[in-house]
């Protein structure tokens, strides 16, 4: 676990240790051009020169490689965190037009930092969760549980995503084709109700990955439950916020990474 590092506990008719596969690296990629911040995108930190180009490629900021006249990558750190900045430079000319078409960034769904052109403010200041709500193991399932009831769009393609609320009686769910937009409108949804967020757990049917952490700090949520995998920043920042991270929840059997003070019996490994 991240408060015992090496490890995590696996509910599956009682609490075992754990050794789970390696989580996936993520960290922010500043896309620099010419001394310009176009973009700041989480990414693994492999094939950098290569994601630079092609961004570059699909947004249309140059035409071809031809463009690109110098590349550097540099290791840079935020708020305690590593970070990468790709930087290319372009041909004589082309800088004006590029000023021009600097990215004004349309929330494509994959992405949780859309807008964000600075590493600064894709890894911001921690916001710690102060909640102590806690939650016996077998209402893991049964969050997940709602959360798939709740479901209604999934059950008529299986291409979205959802994200919910669970107090422990009932599931609010919200969905969307973006797992990130999926949390958005639920943390929406509670605000507008007045639900105290505090007092329950954010359930997700995707991985998880710093952005969704950092989205359930905000909104205070003590708990974070994922079908899939975690990513290691996340559990970094779980760690740091003071969240509880439950990750590969599938059926009865999860994976609990940070903070098990909340998950009633584990306390003891």
């Amino acid at each position: 676990m991240k408060d015992q590092p090496g490890g995590a506990l696996r509910w599956q008719d009682g609490w075992h240790p754990v050794a789970p596969p390696p989580e996936p690296q993520e960290c922010p990629v500043a896309i620099v051009i010419d001394g310009m911040s176009q973009a700041v995108l989480m990414a693994t930190p492999h094939d950098l020169r290569d994601f630079a180009l092609g961004f570059a490629l699909t947004e249309g900021l140059i035409a071809s490689p031809a463009d690109i006249q110098d590349y550097e990558d540099v290791e840079v750190e935020a708020g305690g965190f590593p970070a990468r900045e790709a930087r290319l430079w372009l041909r004589p000319g082309l800088a004006a037009g590029l000023a021009e078409r600097r990215r004004s960034m349309v929330g494509p769904v994959g992405c949780g930092l859309c807008g964000v052109d600075s590493i600064a403010a894709a890894l911001p200041q921690v916001v710690p969760v102060a909640s102590d709500w806690s939650m016996p193991p077998e209402d893991v399932g049964r969050a997940m549980d709602a959360l798939a009831e709740g479901q209604v769009l999934r059950r008529i393609t299986p291409a979205i995503h959802g994200a919910a609320f669970w107090d422990g009686r009932r599931a609010i769910t919200r969905e969307d084709v973006g797992r990130h937009n999926a949390l958005d409108k639920l943390a929406g949804a509670l605000a507008q109700a007045g639900v105290d967020a505090g007092q329950g757990a954010i359930v997700m049917s995707s991985r998880l990955s710093v952005d969704l952490v950092q989205k359930a700090a905000r909104i205070g949520a003590p708990v974070l439950i994922g079908a899939s995998a975690p990513t290691g920043l996340a559990l970094d920042w779980a760690g740091r916020a003071g969240l509880t991270l439950i990750a590969r929840a599938r059926g009865a059997v999860f994976d609990l990474y940070t903070h098990p003070r909340r998950i009633a019996g584990s306390r003891g490994f």
